[in-house]
C-alpha cells in the first residue's frame, strides 16, 4: 500500500534532500512540496494527505502555528534545526522530530515508524469479522453484516444489515487488502459493495435494498467478470 505524503519546507535544498529520501521509499508517493507555509496550509484544508514532513521555523506562519490551526491533521514528522521545539512538538503529538542536519538512516527509522503505526490500524480479521478503528475505540464487526460502504471526504461510513452506520477513518485500499474480493468489491470511487447483498443490478446501478449504487467506468469491467466467474450471468 502507498501512502501520500506533502513536504512543507522553506529552504530549498533541505526540501530538495528531502524529495530524495522519500523517492527511495516504496510506500510514500510525495503528493506536492510547499516553500510558503500558507499555502501548505491551504492545501492541507483541502486535500487528505496521509503524512506531513513540516519545518517549524517558517515565514508568516511557523510550523507549530499552522498545526494549532488544523481541524483534522495527518501524521507529522517535524523537520528542524532548533532542537528546543521537540517538546512542543510532542504535545502536539506528532510521530517523529527530525534535527537538521539528519541522516538517510535517522529519516528511515522515523518513516519505519510512522508505517508501522499505519498497519496497526488497518481493518483486520479473519474473512468473517474485521476490526475497525474507529474515533475512540476498535470495533469488531461481521463481514456478512456488511451491506455496502460508502465514501464520505476523508472517512468512511459502513452501511450494516441492521441498519447502523460506522464512521471510521480508513482507506477504500484498507478493505480490499484485508478481504477477499469476492465478499467486498469496489464499483465506484465512492462505493464498495458486498457481493452477497446484491438485490439487483439495474443498468449501471447495483440495488441493495432502497439503495441504488452506481458502477463507475473505471470498476465495471471488472465487477461484471466477477459476476460472470462466479456463474451469476
Amino acid at each position: 500500500m502507498t501512502f501520500s505524503c506533502i513536504i512543507i519546507e522553506d529552504e530549498p535544498l533541505a526540501a530538495e534532500k528531502l524529495t530524495g529520501f522519500i523517492e527511495k521509499i516504496p510506500f510514500l508517493a510525495l503528493s506536492a512540496s510547499f516553500r510558503n507555509s500558507l499555502k501548505g496550509f491551504h492545501y492541507l484544508k483541502e486535500h487528505s494527505v496521509d503524512l506531513l514532513f513540516l519545518d517549524i521555523q517558517m515565514d508568516g506562519l511557523t510550523g507549530i502555528e499552522l498545526l494549532e490551526s488544523l481541524d483534522r491533521k495527518p501524521t507529522v514528522i517535524l523537520t528542524t534545526a532548533y532542537q528546543e521545539y521537540a517538546l512542543k512538538g510532542y504535545e502536539l503529538d506528532v510521530s517523529d522530530y527530525l534535527l537538521k542536519p539528519y541522516s538517510f538512516a535517522r529519516f528511515l527509522k522515523a518513516v519505519n515508524k510512522v508505517h508501522d503505526d499505519w498497519s496497526k490500524r488497518l481493518p483486520s480479521g479473519d474473512h468473517k469479522n474485521i476490526f475497525i478503528k474507529t474515533e475512540y475505540r476498535i470495533e469488531k464487526i461481521a463481514v456478512d453484516s456488511i451491506l455496502y460502504i460508502e465514501g464520505m471526504s476523508d472517512y468512511l461510513r459502513i452501511h450494516l444489515a441492521d441498519g447502523n452506520k460506522i464512521m471510521c477513518l480508513q482507506k477504500f485500499s484498507a478493505f480490499e487488502e484485508a478481504l477477499p474480493g469476492h465478499q467486498l468489491i469496489r464499483v465506484h470511487k465512492s462505493f464498495m459493495v458486498a457481493m452477497a447483498k446484491i438485490d439487483a443490478i439495474e443498468r449501471l446501478r447495483i440495488r441493495i435494498g432502497d439503495q441504488l449504487i452506481p458502477i463507475g467506468n473505471t470498476y465495471k469491467e471488472r465487477f461484471f467478470e466477477l459476476i460472470q466467474k462466479n456463474g451469476l450471468l
